[in-house]
């Protein structure tokens, strides 16, 4: 009974955190593509090239988390939430030149990237062995209720002049800041009652094996949809229909509260039909949205739809999808887990995944931005779902309860 109840302790310890920690990426990433445009009036393809100091921490992840992975999962989880309070922080107080801008950019996308695997790997660790489905889907809830709860407050902050990026002080990342310093404090709380749980404290490898080719092909794809997703998908609307933070913000709404109940039922969809069929759900989901998404895009530039009305509901219902299609990603953790023989190797095998992701996202921003201005604005998605079919072919191939199987029998050989 003391067992159980120190657990629920530390997972309601864990969601807090996920709490603060959505709540400051609410105030400050989901609002970059707005900062960059109002305060330094940059071109797609300079939003392009920005996505290289914003993303290369992701593709540094595997060498970050390497380094400091005898500090054990909570450690580099309380440093990561340091790194995003203070870039975040400088990036509130001050307005610095471009480049200096995104200096501080990095440093705070350094912290919310080097979380991610760590988010994954500390709550399935947390979570009971036969429910890491329900567990899992519960935590991404949480972290989308209190997205919700940012993008409420932005968009009223900024419907009021409360929140603006037309002074020095950008008040909304102040507020993100602090989040992170209330991030900083949970997770050194953490330190001390996760501790006895089974955590790594050894040296975090780079892990490069055949039997997870499946999991880092996907995971290359969603670095280049997720470019698609959150920064295309969001140049659509501020610069094609030209919106500001309030509108964005209201579709982040929308986007939480759908995925408080989405990722619930999702994490028990896991469970119940399996990660295979999810995966082809996944799969099926992005060429459908981004194939939409290139004809509505086509018809807003060459003037055969015009920006209202109709056509500005299905962009914003695009949106939505795009987003609620992202999180259906998450069975990609659960999938490495099931056939991983040492479950130490987790935190390895998601930050060698996050660091894949982030080479080719890096890749997709810069060429993205070339494409849209050379090509046209349509050809990203078009090509983006050409590319989902990658998903399809990943979902049709893997086999995760055979996988599964060889891996509990090697298990058991090696128990032998």
């Amino acid at each position: 009974m003391r067992k159980i109840l120190k657990m629920k302790t530390e997972m309601l310890m864990f969601f807090i955190l996920i709490a603060v920690v959505s709540l400051g990426n609410g105030f400050s990433d989901s609002l970059y593509s707005n900062y960059f445009k109002e305060v330094y009036h940059i071109t797609a393809v300079q939003r392009g090239f920005i996505e290289f100091p914003r993303e290369l921490p992701g593709m540094l992840c595997m060498v970050v988390v390497s380094l400091l992975g005898f500090l054990g999962n909570i450690r580099v989880a309380l440093i990561a939430q340091i790194l995003s309070f203070v870039g975040l922080t400088i990036l509130g107080f001050f307005t610095p030149s471009f480049s200096v801008m995104l200096v501080f950019l990095f440093i705070n996308s350094m912290g919310m990237h080097l979380f991610m695997p760590l988010r994954d790997s500390i709550g399935m660790s947390l979570a009971d062995p036969n429910k890491v489905g329900l567990r899992m889907g519960q935590i991404f809830s949480v972290g989308s209720a209190f997205s919700m709860i940012a993008a409420l407050i932005v968009f009223f902050g900024f419907k009021t002049g409360f929140f603006t990026f037309n002074t020095s002080i950008k008040v909304v990342f102040l507020f993100g800041s602090g989040c992170f310093l209330c991030a900083i404090i949970m997770a050194s709380m953490m330190l001390k009652r996760v501790k006895p749980l089974k955590e790594r404290r050894g040296k975090v490898k780079f892990i490069f094996r055949k039997q997870y080719r499946y999991y880092y092909t996907v995971t290359i794809l969603k670095g280049v949809q997720k470019q698609i997703a959150f920064v295309y998908g969001t140049w659509v609307i501020v610069e094609l229909l030209g919106k500001k933070a309030d509108t964005l913000a209201l579709l982040y709404i929308i986007v939480g509260f759908i995925s408080m109940f989405f990722l619930n039922k999702l994490g028990k969809m896991m469970d119940k039909f399996g990660i295979k069929n999810m995966m082809y759900a996944d799969a099926i989901s992005f060429v459908v949205v981004y194939v939409i998404y290139g004809f509505f895009v086509w018809g807003i530039t060459s003037g055969k739809l015009p920006k209202e009305g109709f056509t500005v509901w299905m962009i914003y219902l695009l949106f939505v999808l795009d987003r609620l299609s992202m999180q259906i990603g998450m069975v990609n953790s659960i999938y490495v887990r099931s056939i991983t023989l040492d479950k130490n190797e987790v935190t390895s095998i998601l930050s060698t995944g996050i660091s894949l992701d982030h080479v080719f996202s890096i890749i997709a921003g810069v060429a993205g931005g070339f494409v849209w201005a050379k090509l046209g604005s349509q050809w990203v998605f078009f090509i983006a779902a050409a590319l989902s079919l990658g998903n399809v072919y990943v979902a049709y191939r893997v086999q995760p309860e055979k996988e599964k199987e060889e891996v509990e029998k090697r298990l058991h050989e090696l128990a032998c």
